[in-house]
């Protein structure tokens, strides 16, 4: 088994109250938060979920055809129990339509190995999510905070 460790890092800025723009090191930046216009925090890591294997099924499916339709929702029940939220239930439903012909017939031959390898492979983000990783919360110049 290799293991391979590399870094990814995400800085945040407060734009006002509710509202943040992460910037990745290459400066690219999303604006985010509360409010009229913004993804909030849970449907970025909605998205995340479903743009990570969507990257996955993509490239290995449109190498063979170009889809006609590639509509992709992640969908989850938003728990609140004793005061704590999670979400439950997450669900990627991938709506996916390739032309007629051999080229479109091995675009779809391809998807339930695209959605099986992502699952259980390369998409980062659910894996992440299902492996439970642990979250420290660290305050500047103090110890961390985790669960």
């Amino acid at each position: 088994m290799t293991r391979e460790i590399s870094s990814r890092t995400v800085t945040l800025g407060r734009e006002s109250e509710g509202v943040y723009i992460a910037t990745n090191a290459k400066g690219d930046q999303l604006r985010f938060g509360r409010g009229e216009g913004l993804l909030s925090p849970v449907e970025l890591l909605l998205a995340a979920i479903a743009g990570c294997s969507s990257i996955d099924v993509d490239v290995m499916t449109s190498r063979r055809s170009e889809p006609e339709r590639f509509d992709v929702t992640a969908s989850a029940d938003y728990v609140t129990e004793d005061g704590a939220n999670i979400l439950e239930n997450i669900q990627v439903l991938f709506d996916l339509a390739f032309p007629e012909g051999a080229e479109g017939d091995a675009a779809r031959k391809r998807i339930a190995a695209a959605l099986r390898s992502s699952h259980e492979r390369s998409c980062t983000v659910s894996r992440t999510v299902e492996a439970g990783v642990p979250v420290a919360l660290v305050e500047a110049g103090a110890d961390a905070v985790t669960a």
